[in-house]
């Protein structure tokens, strides 16, 4: 038994570990192929990176990235979890290290095209690493400090650091160029999402039905999916019934769907988006 659990762990390390690699360079590709060909900036601590490199351009982003970071760790020991805070720290080594070796270029010559490309590519990649127990340090762990001790929302923190890089872009290098920074995070953000969720997109499904606890056993024999059943009175008839309550993937609605219906033809289905779903038979939750 000792043997598989640690096998499992030194898979899951692996695994991790490739993703934040992988994540990495493709970011670091769409940094020195276009943001700093086309003077663009991003957001976090790379955009703060990029800002000193602009104006010393004999400083690489990639040892100023590794330099930013470290008082950053040491800030994050006392706060962020252990396996978060060394998963981030090798992912902080890789990315500076891609930084300082994947020295492409790529041939754009339309400002707003090389804005979405290096969105698409950057997104892709840091959807990698955020798949992954881990981060590519930076604003990450500042978001999480504040966060654990002064109860900052993680998404607040990241809003005011991206719209002081904003700012200080059109400050320092014209509103043009925040401009197509701001369609670069915007391309960026909506690509993680993407990599992220992608048709794994969680459903929550609520059914009133005359027959929900056959449609409930149903889904549970079939789907493998849980099923919470609430209490609910019809306000016209007065009649009790119970209320399906699941979450599925996107691409088991249309299997659920006929279920349901196979069973009640006149079944009430409504179904929510929802950006997360965290647990047994889903996503287990991060620990930061």
């Amino acid at each position: 038994m000792l043997r598989k659990i640690n096998v499992k762990k030194v898979k899951t390390v692996a695994w991790n570990c490739v993703l934040i690699t992988l994540g990495g360079f493709i970011c670091a590709v769409a940094i020195n192929g276009i943001l700093i060909p086309k003077h663009f900036l991003s957001g976090g601590f790379t955009g703060l990176c990029l800002i000193i490199h602009y104006l010393f351009e004999r400083i690489d982003v990639g040892w100023l990235y590794l330099v930013v970071n470290i008082p950053l760790f040491i800030l994050g020991w006392m706060r962020v979890s252990r396996p978060f805070l060394l998963y981030s720290l090798f992912g902080m080594g890789v990315f500076s290290l891609a930084l300082l070796v994947t020295k492409v270029t790529l041939a754009v010559h339309d400002q707003m095209l090389a804005a979405i490309l290096a969105g698409i590519i950057a997104g892709i990649g840091s959807g990698l690493i955020f798949r992954s127990y881990g981060s590519a340090g930076g604003l990450d762990i500042i978001a999480i400090f504040l966060n654990q001790k002064y109860s900052i929302r993680l998404g607040q923190t990241i809003l005011a650091f991206n719209a002081f890089i904003l700012l200080a872009c059109a400050i320092l290098f014209g509103i043009d160029l925040a401009l197509y920074t701001l369609v670069y995070l915007f391309v960026y953000t909506y690509l993680i999402d993407l990599v992220l969720v992608g048709l794994n997109q969680r459903k929550t499904v609520f059914v009133i039905s005359d027959n929900s606890q056959k449609i409930a056993n149903e889904i549970l024999k079939k789907m493998n999916r849980g099923v919470t059943l609430f209490k609910g009175e019809g306000a016209y008839t007065r009649t009790p019934r119970d209320i399906i309550y699941t979450a599925i993937t996107m691409k088991e609605l249309t299997k659920l769907k006929d279920l349901i219906f196979s069973i009640d033809q006149e079944a009430f289905v409504v179904v929510n988006d929802t950006k997360e779903v965290l647990g047994k038979g889903h996503e287990m939750r991060k620990i930061y």
